[in-house]
């Protein structure tokens, strides 16, 4: 199983002094040597963490998969054009939140989505969407041409006991409908250490996509230590046969 590790929030300290450091380019560089398979950014509307040059420099030197998670809008379009990420998915973004807060509105934005996917796909750009864990949300990904979706896990991430099992069990349940139709599935937000284990076990997903809590770590570890952590903790679950009984319902 892969791991996309999500270096929005060294460029939040940065941004908090709006000086030059931490360099969240040096962060990926060191997160590739950890181990990663993929690095995310988070191009916002307002700037507010990750900026133009971060993204231009890392599409440079970045030698795994780019994953640059942006909005559906004709600026973001326009850069993703210009900076040819290996993967674009498409996020909700509020100006006022303090980080993704859901799953994109597929329903709604039915028609928007189908078109800028087919703008970025006409440029060899592969696109995922980042939706709520639900089939129907799956089965309207899938006909308005998305290649992959990522499951928002935040629900899973924020619940305890009894609801956490049950937001696990959609998030399995989309992984298979995915896995069932043809549609590559990752998951991610919210995932920790601590809450990585059932998630990690769901055999259908192709990666998972985590920030904050390695970033967290890495400032008392360091970032390789951090992401070659996690990495075990993936490997360790993901092959576990006691770990994977949880995909199943009694």
């Amino acid at each position: 199983m892969l791991l996309g590790v999500n270096v929005d929030h060294v460029a939040t300290v940065r941004e908090a002094r709006k000086t030059f450091e931490p360099d969240p380019a040096m962060a990926a560089t060191l997160a590739i040597l950890g181990g990663a398979d993929g690095i995310t950014v988070h191009l916002r509307e307002d700037r507010r963490h990750i900026n133009d040059r971060d993204l231009r420099l890392m599409r440079e030197f970045v030698p795994c998969e780019l994953n640059l998670e942006m909005a559906a809008t004709d600026e973001m379009v326009k850069i993703a054009l210009n900076i040819k990420p290996d993967l674009v998915t498409l996020v909700p973004e509020k100006r006022h939140e303090l980080t993704t807060e859901g799953g994109l509105d597929v329903v709604s934005q039915k028609e928007l989505l189908k078109e800028t996917i087919k703008i970025i796909k006409d440029a060899g750009i592969p696109v995922s969407l980042f939706i709520n864990p639900n089939i129907m949300d799956v089965d309207i990904s899938r006909n308005i041409g998305a290649d992959m979706v990522e499951i928002h896990t935040g629900l899973y991430a924020n619940s305890r006991g009894l609801k956490q099992v049950e937001e696990l069990h959609r998030v399995i349940d989309a992984a298979k409908t995915c896995r069932r139709i043809g549609l590559l599935v990752n998951a991610g937000h919210g995932l920790t250490y601590y809450n990585i284990g059932r998630i990690a076990a769901i055999q259908d997903l192709r990666g998972l996509y985590i920030g904050h809590s390695i970033i967290s770590r890495s400032i008392f570890v360091g970032i390789e230590r951090a992401v070659r952590e996690m990495k075990e903790l993936i490997r360790l679950y993901s092959t576990s046969v006691i770990h994977t009984k949880i995909s199943y319902r009694k």
